[in-house]
């Protein structure tokens, strides 16, 4: 019984945890975007002394310089006041440090909370922080440590993870093309008499494949003659057929990542740490509770044929992704 209550304690310590680290993330992504809002910065007073041409001094009073409201300061002090507490906490009772700090999403946290520490000293001192502050743009990537609290963040991160092999060819084709139309819109411009020509160089014509590939359109660069805009046709085709290619692919490891998260969350906690993705198979060939017939050689079904190929070509990864996607107790997840 003792067992039982502490177990509830430290779950709800744990819920009570990550609501509180997930209203800091929020809360500081929020305040870094709107202090750049020029609505919510004050302006800046510094006195200004001019000698005229007779020699005599003239004063002013310039506010061309801004800086964010001090309300701002107050909350970044608070948030990251709370970042580095739980830095060091989980810090403290992780098993192993070394992959405490390799993994991706600590370094992130570590850095983006000491760029706190350091431009709060530099402007102490008096000294520019420019330099600094453009690094601090790494603090939006806090959003990535909502993973830890949403079980649908993971499913999508593990399905990028698993289809890296598509997203790569993907990359390669458009980039292959890219440099193919490139050329192509760059000497389909030449050819006739064009006074009003975008297309200066090659390099230039990139920049306009990039954005009719990927179906954006711009329109600030744009074929003027009748080969040009069979060229631009043509590339906006092919873009895409690029893209529409590797999409299946990635939706039915989504669905299927997302399928096995649904089945896992139906067991009890006691057995979601292992939920094997076929039944285990005796030496002598079928698996327990199957009949011969119906899925060929071996026995089986489509979907058992389906999830031998999946493991197959992700051994012993599906398993342990999921573990990792379960152990998600956060109010918030999905």
């Amino acid at each position: 019984m003792d067992a039982f209550f502490l177990s509830l304690y430290v779950a709800l310590c744990g819920q009570i945890i990550a609501v509180i680290s997930v209203f800091f993330i929020v809360t500081s992504i929020v305040s870094f975007c709107l202090k750049t809002h020029p609505e919510m910065r004050v302006p800046v007073l510094r006195n200004a002394t001019s000698i005229t041409a007779n020699g005599t001094y003239t004063w002013r009073l310039e506010k061309r310089e801004t800086e964010p409201h001090e309300a701002f300061f107050y909350i970044e002090c608070a948030s990251n006041a709370w970042f580095t507490f739980e830095i060091i906490i989980r810090f403290a009772v992780a098993p192993v440090k070394l992959d405490f700090l390799k993994a991706p999403v600590n370094i992130i946290d570590i850095v983006a909370t000491l760029s706190f520490y350091l431009d709060f000293m530099l402007t102490e001192l008096k000294q520019e922080s420019d330099m600094l502050e453009f690094f601090s743009i790494i603090r939006i990537m806090r959003l990535c440590k909502l993973t830890r609290h949403s079980a649908g963040l993971k499913i999508l991160i593990h399905t990028f993870k698993a289809s890296a092999k598509e997203l790569i060819l993907l990359i390669f084709f458009l980039v292959l093309g890219i440099v193919i139309f490139a050329a192509l819109i760059y000497y389909a411009e030449r050819i006739q008499y064009n006074p009003d020509n975008d297309f200066e160089s090659i390099p230039v014509g990139l920049w306009w494949a990039i954005v009719t590939m990927t179906t954006v359109g711009y329109g600030d660069m744009v074929p003027k003659t009748y080969v040009g805009m069979f060229v631009g046709a043509l590339c906006a085709l092919a873009g895409v057929l690029c893209i529409a290619l590797p999409v299946p692919v990635i939706v039915s490891n989504f669905a299927l990542f997302y399928s096995h998260t649904q089945a896992r969350s139906k067991l009890p906690k006691k057995r979601r740490r292992v939920l094997p993705v076929e039944a285990p198979r005796p030496k002598g060939g079928k698996a327990p509770g199957m009949t011969g017939g119906g899925g060929g050689p071996g026995g089986g079904g489509p979907q058992t044929r389906r999830m031998n190929a999946i493991k197959h070509n992700h051994p012993g990864a599906l398993d342990v992704k999921m573990n990792r996607i379960g152990n998600c107790t956060s109010p918030v997840c999905v």
